[in-house]
């Protein structure tokens, strides 16, 4: 029998920075065949089209999948494992899969999909990678400290934003602790303190400032199918999940004058209460290519495409059930 094709899950909350970990993985690749199966929340996709961007090299047509039906976690069997078997049936054999998983996706329905016999003898899942903004931590926009846990407890039974992270955290076999330039590093060496005491013993801790070397990330050898049952986290075995805390919208909106205000745009939908995550491609008047966005808590990020990239203008919001779509259409609009 062939050895079977690792599989790296890259996984983490709302803009902790998994494209961006993967973008550098990819140009890292030294002629590795990597293929990168892509998903996302909501009806739009976009990171696909970002990693698509990294280099003609490493990325060509055909070894990037982007799955936008709904969270991986959710959809196993309608898209992921067909997915799966339509890339490890390629005549010319992978080296490695990546998966990037939506930033509200629990790793472990995904985990367990690798016992399908169509999955079962052919795939591994090699590590799974939890990226974990630093800065959000520092923040208090994701819930790390014990009595700022237990306070939204107490207003609430459930947290959603604590969930999600808890039950990536439970899964992980590394974590990236992601823009760890944007906090000092007594707040550095605090957080991986905190973190350590939530992980699994011998769970490596990281920090980033947007890359890691290949070796890092993939050949863990973690064979993360087989301990499931140490990875068990907020959502345990049979309990219900889904994603009704969460919701999202797509605008489409009109070419702002220049890149600033385009910025007083993203920052006026991203202060809206609710709202986690503004992400896309947009227009600025008079220039030939688009700007991309990438927006989540404090921190906007604009920059322009390449001049050939052909992409659709649409800016997907994230956030929690009941944020205000209609201020959020209005802010992005300029109104």
């Amino acid at each position: 029998m062939s050895a079977r094709v690792p599989v790296t899950v890259l996984t983490g909350f709302l803009g902790a920075g998994k494209t961006t970990l993967l973008r550098a993985l990819l140009n890292q690749s030294s002629g590795r065949r990597i293929a990168v199966i892509v998903n996302e929340f909501g009806d739009a996709g976009f990171d696909g089209a970002l990693v698509e961007d990294c280099g003609d090299a490493v990325c060509a047509p055909g070894d990037i999948v982007e799955l936008t039906n709904g969270c991986i976690c959710c959809t196993v069997a309608d898209d992921f494992i067909p997915t799966m078997e339509k890339l490890l049936n390629r005549e010319r054999p992978l080296d490695a899969i990546v998966i990037e998983t939506s930033g509200l996706a629990l790793p472990q329905p995904l985990l367990k999909a690798f016992a399908w016999p169509a999955v079962k003898t052919r795939a591994t899942a090699d590590g799974v990678v939890t990226v974990v903004d630093a800065l959000a931590l520092v923040e208090g926009r994701i819930p790390l400290d014990d009595d700022h846990v237990k306070a939204l407890r107490d207003v609430s039974h459930d947290d959603p934003i604590e969930e999600v992270f808890e039950d990536q955290l439970a899964c992980a076999d590394l974590v990236v602790l992601s823009k760890a330039d944007l906090v000092t590093p007594e707040q550095l060496a605090e957080l991986e303190a905190k973190l350590k005491a939530k992980l699994r013993p011998n769970v490596r801790i990281v920090p980033s400032h947007g890359a890691l070397a290949p070796s890092v990330l993939i050949g863990l050898g973690s064979a993360a199918e087989d301990d499931l049952a140490a990875r068990a986290g907020h959502h345990a075995e049979g309990e219900e999940h889904d994603h009704d805390d969460f919701d999202s919208i797509v605008v489409t909106p009109q070419p702002a004058d220049d890149i600033d205000a385009m910025r007083s745009r993203v920052g006026a939908a991203l202060g809206l209460d609710g709202v986690l995550r503004v992400k896309g491609h947009a227009r600025i008047a008079g220039k030939p290519a688009p700007v991309v966005v990438q927006a989540v808590g404090t921190r906007i990020d604009l920059a322009f495409a390449r001049p050939d990239a052909q992409r659709a203008d649409h800016l997907v919001v994230i956030g929690l059930k009941g944020f205000d779509a209609d201020a959020a259409r209005r802010a992005l609009a300029g109104a």
